[in-house]
């Protein structure tokens, strides 16, 4: 340990859940347990209503999943975005803060989101299982070495910088994906590019003259995923791709299930590519359709080679023999698709599934293929920057959860990784 760190109870290190001066029956920003994200630093509000009872916090303060599995898959978040400062949300939210003159609220998100402080609080859950959770006493005697407050705002400082990070090139990966939509419907909804030109009459209203309305199905091939054995999955080993383990727009390889490297190897039929567009055919079906079945997905990168599960198919779309792997993408991506489908599903909101024949069936404008490349060109240039910054987060996610326990220990110093995070950055 440093000479100048000091020893702390964690609970006189940390304000666990502090009093926050809310009144019920009056109106504050939400914060749900969905919303928090593993592989992200903040979690905003998902909803402003009345307050009735939860976890209460303030913008900066770290919530801390205390059940489990939430706990087990990392849901520890820095919450900001909060209306006037203030915020509710679920009461399995253990919530953190820095204590005056001693502690920083950044470095202590850092600390609990170490290895150590985790396994520790899953070691200290009580309860029957299924439903065990942390108590807010169980870091009472747990007595642990910090440095001074300036070298933890400057440990914190360091952390944050690789995180903001990674957070911009995800909201440029929004913004490209946004781009890239607004080109689909300039094309293919609009028809844009082809305005002067003369519109006939079709099923889908007026298109282009030469254009054709066809089933999707005319030019898509699919593969249904393999139905893996639950006994299979273990901690470490090949991954397993469900549309339920993905964010909004790409697979998140960290919350993938494993199964055996040996199986697997005898799998590899399954094995998905960069850019195969997959879609969820079974699972649940909110009224507003951001949901698990429909969902559709393209397949990043660095989930190449992982395998699909039996709840999703793999699409590939080619017109004359030519790939056209954007073009279907955005295709089940627009609000037409998704509520075409919906429409379509079968079963209840809570387990729904999708016809493959239902996706086949679905009508698309179809032009000359030239016209098709045209357009491929330009998201294909899309994809491939989305590529590089999901490689590039990789790396940055990498280095800091490096970082992270070794400066939170003092096993490194702040001044032997400044050199190093400037260069990255």
């Amino acid at each position: 340990m440093p000479n100048n760190w000091k020893t702390y109870k964690v609970s006189d290190f940390i304000d666990i859940n502090p009093k926050v001066p809310l009144k019920k029956g009056l109106e504050y920003s939400f914060v749900e347990m969905k919303n928090l994200d593993s592989n992200n630093k903040y979690v905003l509000p998902s909803d402003y209503k009345e307050l009735k009872g939860g976890a209460r916090f303030n913008n900066g303060d770290t919530l801390f999943a205390r059940i489990t599995p939430c706990l087990q898959n990392g849901k520890i978040c820095q919450v900001k975005g909060l209306v006037n400062n203030f915020g509710f949300g679920s009461t399995e939210f253990l919530v953190f803060r820095g204590q005056s003159n001693i502690s920083d609220s950044d470095f202590i998100y850092y600390l609990s989101r170490t290895s150590f402080f985790r396994k520790f609080a899953e070691a200290k859950m009580i309860g029957t299982s299924g439903r065990q959770r942390v108590a807010k006493d169980a870091f009472g005697n747990l007595e642990l070495s910090f440095p001074p407050l300036p070298e933890q705002q400057a440990i914190a400082s360091i952390l944050s910088a690789l995180d903001d990070k990674i957070e911009l090139n995800l909201q440029m990966n929004k913004t490209l994906e946004e781009m890239a939509m607004t080109l689909y419907k300039h094309w293919f909804v609009d028809f844009g590019p082809f305005k002067d030109g003369e519109f006939v009459d079709s099923e889908l209203g007026l298109i282009p003259k030469g254009w054709e309305v066809k089933e999707l199905g005319e030019f898509v091939n699919h593969q249904k995923g393999f139905a893996f054995k639950s006994k299979w999955y273990q901690e470490r080993g090949h991954l397993i791709v469900r549309v339920s383990d993905t964010t909004a727009d790409s697979i998140n390889i960290n919350t993938c299930n494993r199964i055996d490297e040996e199986l697997a190897s005898d799998l590899q039929a399954y094995a998905l590519k960069a850019n195969d567009v997959i879609i969820a055919t079974v699972g649940s079906w909110p009224p507003n359709y951001s949901s698990v079945v429909g969902k559709v997905v393209r397949v990043p990168i660095l989930a190449e080679g992982a395998l699909l599960n039996q709840n999703a198919v793999r699409l590939n779309m080619f017109v004359e023999e030519v790939a056209q792997q954007g073009l279907l993408y955005f295709t089940l991506k627009n609000d037409r698709f998704l509520k075409y489908i919906v429409n379509s599903a079968q079963g209840s909101a809570s387990q729904a599934s999708i016809k493959l024949t239902d996706i086949f069936s679905y009508q698309v404008p179809i032009g000359p293929v030239g016209q098709f490349v045209e357009f491929s060109k330009s998201i294909d240039l899309v994809l491939s920057q989305q590529n590089s910054l999901i490689i590039e987060n990789q790396t940055l996610t990498t280095l800091r959860d490096t970082l992270l326990p070794k400066l939170i220990s003092g096993a490194i110093r702040v001044k032997d990784v400044e050199q190093t995070l400037a260069q990255v950055l």
